[in-house]
This record gives C-alpha cells, sequence and structure tokens, in this order.
C-alpha cells in the first residue's frame, strides 16, 4: 500500500473544498459533500478518519445500519451538485427511531419536561408546525465554547446526537430550521431524508470550527421539511453582507407549497453574528436578509416564517428593523407572555470563563397579516435546567428549541 501523509480535516476541507466555493450576487453554491471527500481518498485515509467522522455508534443498530447503508451508496455521494433532489434513502420509522434513541440514552437523566401552550381553539385551516434550534457545533461544544460547568463526557457526540434527534422526533416539524449544524453529511440528511424531509444546508464561508482539530467540516444553517406537506418551489442561497461587505455569515430561503390547500409560504433559516460589540454588524446582516427576503416573497405577498439565532437581545436595533419592517413581521414566542407583547426572559444559558449569561436571542418570525400563532412550546424553568445551566446530560446543546404551530388566518383578502 502506498504511503499516505497525513491531514487534518481542516486541511482538507480549506485545500479541496473552499476553491471550489463560486458566489453568484448573493446566492453561493454548495461545496461538494464532506463525505465524499473522505472516500475519494485511499483506503488508508478512509479507514483513519472514517470512524470519527461517520460513526453513529453501535454497528447492530438500526440507526447505524440504515446511515452506514446510505454513505455507502454511490448514488448518494455522487448527488453533491443539487441537495434539493428528493432521496432515495431507505424509509425510517419516525417511532421506531425515537424508541432506539430512548434506548441509547436510558444512562442519562430525565430529559428537560417541556409542554405546549395552547392559545387558539377554533381552527379551521391546516396547521403546521416550525422548529427552530441552535444545536450546537460539535466542534465548537468539545474544542472552543468552554462550557465550565457541563462534563466533557455530556457533548461527547457519540450519545449528544441521539438527544438531538430525539428532541426532533418528540415534536415532529413539518418544517425544521437548524443553525450550528456540522454533521449535516453524515447524519443528518440521510437521517431526515429517510424520515421524509427534504434537506438544504449551506456552510459559513470561513466556520470556526474549521479551527478545531478533528472537526467534521464546517457548521452551517439546514432547512428541512416534510415532502407529505410541501412542494420545493425555489430555494435561494444567500451570503449575508454588511454594508456591501461579504460575511462570514448566511441564510436559506425556500418558497414552499402546502401540499393540503396549495397555498404558498416563504421559510427562512439564518445565524446572526455573535458576540458583544458588533451590534452594528448584526443590524447591516439582518437588513440584508430583509432586503432579501423582500425580494423573494414579491414584497411581503408571499407569507414569510424566519427562523434564526440572531445573537441579539430584543433591546437591539436588529431586533427592532424586523419588527418594525415592511414586511409586518411578529415575533411567535411573544405568545407566552402575559401581554402578548414580550418575549421569553431566555432562550439560552450557560456558563463560561467569563461567567454565567442568560439571554433570549432566538425567534420565530412570521407574518402576521397571513399567519396565526395556534400553539408554543413552553420553556423550562430554571430549576429544571439546574444549576450547572446548559448544555448537560440532559439536554445536547446550549440554546433551547423554539417550536409553534402556526395556519392561515382564516379572512380571504390577506395573502
Amino acid at each position: 500500500m502506498p504511503a499516505v501523509p497525513f491531514l487534518r480535516l481542516t486541511d482538507l476541507f480549506r485545500h479541496l473544498l473552499l476553491p471550489s466555493w463560486r458566489a453568484q450576487g448573493t446566492v453561493m453554491e454548495v461545496p461538494v459533500c464532506w463525505s465524499q471527500v473522505l472516500v475519494s481518498f485511499s483506503p488508508a485515509v478512509d479507514g483513519m478518519l472514517g470512524s470519527e467522522v461517520c460513526s453513529m455508534g453501535n454497528s447492530t443498530s438500526r440507526l447505524y445500519s440504515a446511515l452506514a447503508k446510505t454513505l455507502s451508496s454511490s448514488t448518494a455521494l455522487s448527488q453533491h451538485e443539487e441537495y434539493l433532489q428528493p432521496s432515495d434513502h431507505e424509509p425510517l420509522d419516525p417511532k421506531d427511531l425515537l424508541e432506539e434513541c430512548q434506548v441509547a440514552l436510558q444512562d442519562r437523566p430525565a430529559r428537560l419536561h417541556r409542554e405546549f401552550v395552547q392559545l387558539q381553539s377554533d381552527i379551521r385551516s391546516p396547521t403546521f408546525r416550525v422548529m427552530q434550534w441552535n444545536i450546537l457545533a460539535q466542534a465548537l461544544g468539545e474544542g472552543k465554547d468552554n462550557f465550565v460547568k457541563c462534563p466533557m463526557e455530556a457533548l461527547k457526540w457519540e450519545e449528544r446526537k441521539y438527544l438531538i434527534l430525539e428532541e426532533i422526533l418528540l415534536y415532529r416539524p413539518d418544517v425544521l430550521c437548524l443553525q450550528e449544524v456540522d454533521h449535516y453529511f453524515d447524519t443528518f440528511q440521510p437521517i431526515l431524508s429517510s424520515l421524509g424531509y427534504q434537506c438544504t444546508f449551506l456552510a459559513k464561508p470561513w466556520s470556526p470550527c474549521l479551527d478545531v482539530e478533528h472537526n467534521n467540516g464546517p457548521d452551517g444553517c439546514a432547512l428541512f421539511f416534510l415532502q407529505d406537506r410541501f412542494q420545493l418551489v425555489s430555494s435561494a442561497k444567500i451570503r449575508l453582507s454588511a454594508r456591501s461587505l461579504k460575511t462570514n455569515q448566511v441564510a436559506i430561503a425556500e418558497i414552499l407549497q402546502c401540499s393540503e390547500t396549495g397555498r404558498l409560504l416563504c421559510f427562512a433559516v439564518t445565524h446572526l453574528k455573535a458576540r458583544t460589540g458588533w451590534e452594528r454588524f448584526r443590524l447591516a446582516q439582518g437588513t440584508d436578509l430583509l432586503r432579501n427576503l423582500d425580494s423573494i416573497t414579491q414584497g411581503a405577498k408571499i407569507p414569510l416564517i424566519v427562523c434564526g439565532d440572531f445573537n441579539a437581545e430584543p433591546t437591539e436595533e436588529v431586533y427592532k428593523r424586523f419588527a418594525s419592517s415592511s414586511l409586518n413581521l411578529n415575533s411567535a414566542y411573544k405568545v407566552l407572555s402575559e401581554d402578548g407583547e414580550s418575549e421569553p426572559p431566555y432562550t439560552t444559558w450557560k456558563i463560561r470563563p467569563s461567567g454565567e449569561s442568560c439571554n433570549t436571542l432566538d425567534y420565530i418570525w412570521y407574518s402576521q397579516n397571513a399567519l396565526q400563532v395556534n400553539s408554543a412550546l413552553g420553556l423550562p424553568t430554571e430549576e429544571q435546567i439546574g444549576p450547572n445551566r446548559l448544555p448537560s446530560f440532559s439536554y445536547p446543546s446550549d440554546h433551547l428549541s423554539l417550536v409553534c404551530d402556526l395556519s392561515f388566518n382564516d379572512c380571504p383578502d390577506r395573502s
């Protein structure tokens, strides 16, 4: 066997993938499939890296078997140009998969108990469920974020992936919007495709995950929708700008047609720049996203739902810009407050070396003239979260998922 030099995942990605990216206006093409890069090398490299990148736990599990079959399929690996095509992955039963996740997690403490708050009782039009979640990139959780009260064992991907999948399977969203996804090709795309979702992913151009040794490739945003509820009409992948400068943050916006009603909806997912001191930068990114969405929705003629980790409290200008935009958006989780006008006290709660931070940064925005919120998943209490905060053995991310059920307003003159 010829000698094969050792290459870090960071080097592989930067040297082989990044040069192939092409930006065309605000739309960026998705890079070649990470799994394909690994298997395109000699067996020596494949063996050296495969267990680290593609491992899904016990080889006897149905979850692993389905995933292994997907990744070994030449069809799946060759279709790297277009991730919007229907999947031919072997179907999985969501109940069986949920049961398997729960078996894998049987030694973990009980998960956070959350219940839906029902807001509307007389609902005539079909409802659809939307889930927003920053799932915490694996490379960042283990290598950069320094959650000082979270044991490293709680962050191991071998079990943390089951916690993430369990949360998704418990609530079964029709549309799922995720941020910090760095296990798209080896986990979320094959598994969710097998559950009937159509999948789209857009990586950050210079993901911080690439600076972590033994990373799994770049993190980015992902959007999934159930193909028995919606059909894809169009998809836009956007690299956000700040005053004409292309930034490291991205968004996906897709127009979907409701199978039951034939009506159109636009769903968008994004993740704005983090950290204190970048407020004006976030405002510029949010303004650019609104400009793009105004064009995509034809000036709000198509109802819109925007999910994201905005890294901004409600007091920030980017939040106010969304709340006052011509797209007439409202924040879904305000419905949980007594006055109906206040955001939750937190959507993320963590402890780092710099101290404890409890913030509201995540939102589901919706066209309030065309849509209504029928129910929303309540947030866990401080006592439920526990003194060590998030993430933990009970919860896989430092951000809480947001889930709500929406429907079209019955008023016929609204979009």
